[in-house]
């Protein structure tokens, strides 16, 4: 499993300019020029027994530095296809994620069932 580009032990210097996926190395991994690279991991992981209202703020600060990443995209990407079961990746939480991949299953049945139609009306 890809380390997480937050984790306190990888810190990396990362520009500050907005860097598109066409210009950047395609040979470098995506998680080099994570802006979260340079934060606290406490910030997208919460401790245990967190209160409501600090997970909360601790969550929108973490969604703060996930909003100005180059990598954001590929961040929130990575989290989904894994599952990433805790934290904050590419600015969504694990609930909102989990939100996301029903919607995503949900619609991808829902694209099925109307192929099958379409098949089975053309036949």
């Amino acid at each position: 499993m890809l380390q997480p580009p937050h984790s306190s032990l990888q810190f990396a210097e990362v520009p500050h300019q907005r860097v598109s996926a066409r210009d950047r190395d395609q040979d470098a991994p995506w998680h080099t020029e994570a802006v979260c690279r340079r934060d606290e991991a406490g910030l997208f992981f919460a401790p245990s027994k967190e209160p409501t209202a600090a997970r909360l703020s601790r969550e929108e600060a973490a969604k703060r530095v996930c909003a100005r990443c180059p990598v954001m995209v590929e961040c929130r990407e990575h989290a989904l296809l894994q599952p990433e079961p805790y934290g904050v990746w590419g600015g969504l939480t694990a609930a909102e994620r989990r939100v996301v991949l029903a919607r995503r299953r949900r619609r991808d049945l829902e694209l099925k069932k109307a192929a099958r139609g379409t098949i089975a009306a053309a036949g």
